[in-house]
């Protein structure tokens, strides 16, 4: 063999040499040298080259896809583990085996206020969220109407994806609904006569009414009294929602004529749905309610955020000039 032929064979073995060991240093080199993990988020937006960009691989990124196609972006939240090779993540990103999420069911006042928490955790931008929220159509479907669609969310914290859809988030929520409702649950609900949607309006009312656990089945007992009895509820918080503000420290009389299917002190009877995602402890506290003969409650004077309760008229209206005297003391209007 002429020597023209050695070194041309002697080249060749040494760029598959180079070749192999660049691409070795390509793809089992170390991404992530830190000690702790990160976190990149792809959306619907991305291309190839941005998700180079989030992972950080700049011009590796690109020599990587000449030589491994990365056609199709799988959205998703992707955790880069620590000192983690760029083959592993490439595959991770390339057949979308995403990391999930903990996303915590917040007892939000509004649906509103609930689709900006959500699409603060997950892909869904609040506004699809809302549109939905208050489509009768896509309520419908899920069982609900517009009004009684809070009832669906049970607040609690679940394991899903970023990236999760529309349909399959409320998928999930149903899922998680049924699985509150319980048997035991569900014999308590029939006891009381009480529809699921119908004790969730009433568990929201008495979340509004106090922060107190301890609280809360005194108070959900004295409106299932007022119910047996065929009384108006004349629940504060029902006003406050009907004027559409929470702020109110003291309700007046312009309030309490607010004309509102949710202004209890007009309407007998519960309210058309929640007027909050109720929490667990309430709805709990509807379902063990605990039996007393009181039908009024009162703020006590002391701003404690507790309750006077009383069994008679005469008994409220005394526990009310000393709430109303508190009040004018400290100038609250």
């Amino acid at each position: 063999m002429c020597k023209r032929g050695k070194y041309v064979i002697i080249g060749i073995l040494i760029a598959v040499c180079a070749g192999f060991t660049i691409l070795s240093w390509l793809f089992f080199n170390k991404l992530n040298k830190s000690q702790e993990e990160t976190v990149i988020y792809i959306d619907n937006n991305d291309t190839p080259d941005s998700v180079w960009n989030k992972a950080t691989l700049g011009w590796r990124g690109h020599l990587i896809n000449l030589v491994l196609p990365y056609k199709k972006v799988r959205t998703g939240r992707y955790v880069i583990s620590p000192n983690i090779d760029i083959l592993t993540l490439y595959r991770k990103l390339r057949n979308g085996q995403q990391d999930p999420i903990l996303l915590t069911i917040p007892t939000s006042r509004t649906m509103e206020k609930l689709a900006g928490a959500l699409s603060k955790k997950i892909m869904l931008d609040s506004l699809t969220l809302i549109t939905a929220f208050k489509d009768e159509n896509f309520c419908c479907q899920k069982g609900y109407c517009v009004a009684t669609l809070p009832a669906l969310f049970i607040p609690n914290t679940y394991e899903i994806y970023w990236d999760t859809s529309l349909e399959s988030l409320m998928t999930r929520m149903q899922k998680e609904n049924k699985a509150f409702w319980n048997k035991t649950r569900e014999q308590k609900a029939k006891s009381l006569n009480l529809t699921h949607e119908e004790i969730c309006t009433l568990a929201s009312i008495v979340d509004e009414e106090t922060a107190n656990d301890a609280e809360k089945p005194i108070i959900a007992g004295l409106y299932l009294n007022r119910l047996h009895k065929g009384m108006l509820l004349q629940a504060d918080p029902t006003v406050k929602f009907a004027v559409g503000d929470f702020t109110l420290k003291r309700i007046k009389g312009e309030h309490l004529r607010k004309e509102s299917p949710y202004n209890t002190y007009l309407n007998v009877g519960l309210p058309p749905g929640p007027i909050r995602i109720a929490s667990i402890k309430g709805l709990d506290a509807v379902l063990n309610y605990q039996q007393h003969n009181y039908l009024y409650m009162c703020a006590k004077a002391d701003f404690s955020g507790t309750h006077e309760y009383a069994a008679t008229f005469n008994e409220h209206k005394k526990n009310a000039r000393n709430y109303i005297k508190a009040l004018n003391a400290r100038n609250i209007h």
